[in-house]
């Protein structure tokens, strides 16, 4: 089975109901993954789910620890939460840089997923911040300097541009539609499977011995509304990228035993 660990895709609300002369402070935790983890977990993925607020202290620190792992997923978390470890933002003490890390443990062979978000490639006002680091190197995709972001909130309908590569087959080549994604530019090496308006929104690639994809757009809403989701392809989807990624060919993909002939 292949073992997933989903860095992101929860946040923490805090709100002030005012009741007439008086407010009301409250908070909640949201998981905006929650679908998705439902969807692998249907699709025969272990996931391991790491909250965006524990990333920052418990992320793997190590090439062993992240080699737990076959695939490391990241969504709409940003580069600073896996850079701070606590011991570093508090106590002013060295830790290993988690973006270099990565970078390391993909060319030995691990597996790495960028997922689109506020708080993924460069993101909402640029806080997201991945341009220049060691996770952009080994992306499909090659991430701007500023705001990355197109709202589309009238719906934009994705289209499958590589019918034979296994992160997709089987999938049709028109998708349920998604409100938003990050522009990037494809790297000369990477492998386009589908786009969105003409711009990227699914890449693979090889590096080293390992391998990453980029899908520009979310796994969960606002960017992934209902539509996507209930799609029976959702799940089929990132199941088919994270056995990709994990070079898993026990799977059964469209009827037949995977393969990486199509890579």
């Amino acid at each position: 089975m292949v073992k997933v660990l989903l860095a992101g895709e929860s946040w923490v609300s805090a709100t002030i109901d005012h009741k007439g002369y008086d407010p009301f402070a409250h908070t909640q935790v949201e998981i905006g993954c929650a679908r998705l983890l439902e969807a692998l977990t249907a699709e025969g993925i272990d996931v391991t789910h790491l909250r965006s607020h524990d990333v920052a202290e418990f992320f793997p620190q190590t090439i062993a620890e992240l080699s737990a792992y076959d695939v490391v997923l990241l969504s709409d978390v940003g580069s600073n939460t896996l850079l701070l470890h606590p011991d570093t933002f508090h106590g002013g003490r060295p830790t290993p840089n988690r973006l270099k890390l990565l970078r390391e443990w993909v060319h030995g062979g691990g597996g790495l997923m960028m997922a689109g978000g506020y708080l993924s490639f460069q993101g909402f006002e640029g806080k997201a911040s991945y341009h220049r680091t060691a996770v952009e190197e080994i992306l499909p995709v090659d991430i701007e300097s500023t705001d990355d972001r197109v709202e589309t909130p009238e719906g934009i309908t994705p289209e499958r541009t590589d019918a034979a590569h296994p992160c997709v087959k089987g999938l049709p080549q028109r998708w349920p539609i998604l409100l938003g994604y990050q522009r990037t530019t494809l790297k000369p090496d990477s492998r386009l499977l589908a786009t969105i308006e003409g711009e990227v929104l699914l890449a693979t690639r090889r590096v080293g011995a390992g391998r990453t994809v980029a899908f520009t757009s979310d796994i969960s809403p606002h960017w992934a509304p209902e539509e996507f989701m209930a799609w029976d392809g959702y799940g089929r989807l990132f199941a088919q990228c994270l056995r990709w990624l994990a070079a898993d060919t026990t799977a059964l993909v469209g009827g037949r035993h995977g393969n990486t002939e199509n890579e």
